[in-house]
């Protein structure tokens, strides 16, 4: 009775350890196919929900734009994802792959964008130091007498001392 309840359980041991939970599909996408999808997802929702112009402007579900892309429905990629998921580390190993991607495709568009500010503060300081007249007449750069420096003082002065005046005349109103 024993051996005939350790020969079941070792039976049941056996045939439990099955390595795939999940059956393989038919029509399985293949697993660069697979992860081409999904960055391509990971993009097209990052920019919908990251700019509310484009959110608004997107008339078509990103998922609907990217199947068509790869000829694919959702119903072949949502059981291929399955499949995918069941195991953790592969599916793991597909996601790190995919966020290096992301990652690599960031830095290249940061320093991009950099490049191109840099030029556009350029231009536009070129464009300033363009629009400014020539200083040739100005009165600020001829050097003042002695004598007109102070003749300029005390107009400021008398400027100063009007302005407290009034002040003080409103108040006493």
């Amino acid at each position: 009775m024993k051996k005939s309840i350790v020969l079941i359980a070792v039976l049941f041991l056996f045939f439990s350890c099955k390595k795939e939970v999940v059956e393989k599909p038919k029509g399985l996408i293949e697993k660069e196919k697979m992860m081409n999808i999904m960055y391509d997802l990971s993009l097209l929702d990052g920019i919908k929900y990251q700019n509310n112009t484009v959110r608004d402007s997107i008339e078509l579900n990103p998922s609907e734009y990217i199947f068509k892309k790869y000829k694919i429905d959702s119903l072949q990629f949502a059981k291929s994802n399955i499949y995918y998921a069941s195991n953790y580390v592969e599916y793991k190993d597909m996601f790190d792959k995919i966020i290096k991607r992301l990652d690599d495709k960031k830095t290249v568009l940061d320093s991009m964008l950099k490049k191109e500010n840099k030029a556009k503060s350029k231009k536009n300081s070129l464009l300033l130091l363009k629009e400014k007249p020539a200083l040739k007449n100005d009165s600020l750069l001829k050097p003042y007498s002695e004598d007109r420096a102070i003749e300029l003082k005390r107009k400021r002065k008398f400027k100063a001392a009007k302005v407290l005046l009034n002040k003080n005349a409103a108040a006493v109103k």
